[in-house]
């Protein structure tokens, strides 16, 4: 089983989005480690670009303090080394091609891989240029996550037929942010990826900020994702940010809970 399945093993997911750096690495390390004292199961790091186009005001302006206070890949690299001396839960990156291609492939997947990561989730990189990346990632033994969209329509299912480590569903069009309503049908999403992929776990992301949000969309897939609210967070507390983001993620862990098995 890869790591990342495991993650799904024992009930809902709950997985905060964290962009390293923001406001330091300090801060991220502490961060990562109340997320996972607070019932993380698999935590998202994001390596900062200038130009994330997935991503919303909130985690651009996080992007955007992160590479104005330096931070580099190697860094992150260290932290994750850090980090894994004591978190055992699975973790992924999400970052964009270029940030890969600048590093070089085969040397940030090789990388990656040696300090513990075990996925990657590339929001712009689509389903059909993916093999750009897939051979090389499954040589270093990390799962490539795919993403589908309200607009995947037809190629869900030749998605999460394709899919590893697990399938990221995108809840709203446009890009993450908070949203005070998910109007998506997620379930008709989830049942499509069910049907073409029984195996591979769907976890929930983009506009859920609140415990009732998670727990809704978590009780019609495996998890839920939460990035922009963890985010402001960190744009309110700065450095004293750790102790809020794990009350904070101790409340959606919570939420989630009763709807295990």
């Amino acid at each position: 089983m890869s790591r990342i399945k495991e993650a799904f093993a024992n009930g809902k997911a709950f997985i905060p989005f964290i962009t390293c750096g923001d406001p330091d690495l300090a801060t991220t390390a502490a961060c990562v480690r109340a997320c996972v004292k607070s019932g993380a199961s698999l935590i998202e790091l994001g390596i900062p670009f200038s130009d994330p186009t997935a991503e919303g005001p909130v985690i651009q302006g996080a992007n955007l303090r992160a590479l104005s206070g330096g931070v580099t890949t190697d860094q992150i690299f260290e932290l994750v080394k850090d980090l894994r001396r004591d978190v055992t839960v699975p973790m992924v990156f999400m970052t964009y091609a270029n940030v890969v291609f600048s590093y070089g492939m085969d040397k940030f997947l090789s990388t990656a891989a040696e300090v513990g990561m075990d996925g990657l989730i590339l929001p712009d990189v689509p389903f059909e240029e993916k093999e750009e990346f897939a051979p090389a990632c499954r040589k270093y033994g990390l799962d490539l996550i795919s993403l589908i969209a309200p607009t995947s329509e037809g190629r869900i299912a030749k998605i999460a037929a394709a899919a590893e480590g697990f399938v990221y569903c995108v809840s709203s069009l446009g890009v993450t942010g908070v949203r005070s309503e998910i109007t998506t049908d997620i379930g008709a999403m989830v049942t499509l990826v069910r049907r073409a992929n029984p195996h591979i776990p769907c976890a929930v992301g983009f506009g859920i900020s609140t415990p009732e949000q998670a727990k809704k969309m978590a009780a019609l897939s495996d998890g839920a994702i939460v990035g922009s609210a963890i985010i402001k967070i960190l744009a309110r507390y700065g450095k004293d940010a750790p102790v809020h983001v794990g009350e904070y993620v101790k409340s959606m862990t919570d939420a989630l809970r009763p709807l295990d098995p």
